[in-house]
């Protein structure tokens, strides 16, 4: 007879919990943009981060790897100078390896469409950090190339400023980190993998504590 599982913990003869179940058949991909500005219709996109996240047989997540591209800016793109004194980006600088947007987006959503499949889920969706702002750049950048296999839902998003003041009653990035007893790098803040990968855990940090609610409720 096998041991009946608590809330929270997993038997090491346990199937893992498929990610597709979790996530009504959502595959969760952590993203993070630097840009040249607030607007993704006319502002570059400059570097952007996708971070995976996994499931252990536990039900819990982790975070997986990262894919991260400097990108060229698009032919009449606006740059501001505040949004280069913030992230610190040099789009012309000769040792920056940027590529064009399409070539960017199409071999991250390469590997997004190959993780959507392996995890038989039927789409990814954008988990970011105030996510609307790294949709809309990611849906603009989308728009301009022509691309026709974007893996991410058009508007659904996951947004770790609602769930860090759900969880640990912070908003801000820096501030949810350190409630949660995690370290916090100010200088490697606004690189676009830095910041995916730290709003990764924090991500798989809350979804974690939210875990034994969510065991009660498919328990019912």
């Amino acid at each position: 007879m096998s041991k009946a599982r608590e809330p929270g913990t997993g038997m090491a003869d346990e199937a893992p919990l498929p990610m597709a179940r979790r996530f009504r058949g959502f595959l969760p991909v952590v993203v993070d943009v630097e840009t040249g500005g607030f607007n993704a219709q006319t502002d570059a996109l400059l570097e952007i981060a996708a971070v995976l996240v996994e499931i252990q047989a536990d039900g819990s997540l982790k975070r997986g790897e990262t894919y991260r591209y400097h990108v060229q800016p698009f032919e009449g793109a606006n740059i501001e100078a505040a949004a280069l004194e913030v992230n610190g980006i040099v789009p012309d600088h000769p040792l920056r390896p940027a590529l064009p947007e399409k070539d960017a987006l199409q071999r991250i959503f390469r590997e997004i469409r190959r993780v959507v499949r392996d995890n038989d889920c039927t789409r990814a969706i954008l988990v970011g950090h105030n996510a609307f702002f790294d949709l809309g750049f990611l849906n603009a950048a989308v728009a301009r190339t022509g691309l026709k296999r974007n893996p991410f839902h058009p508007f659904t998003s996951f947004d770790t400023a609602t769930l860090g003041g759900v969880v640990l009653g912070q908003t801000v990035l820096s501030r949810i980190a350190e409630a949660a007893g995690m370290a916090w790098d100010s200088s490697s803040a606004h690189s676009a993998a830095y910041d995916a990968e730290i709003t990764a855990d924090l991500f798989c940090f809350m979804v974690n504590r939210l875990q034994p609610v969510y065991e009660a409720c498919i328990a019912r």
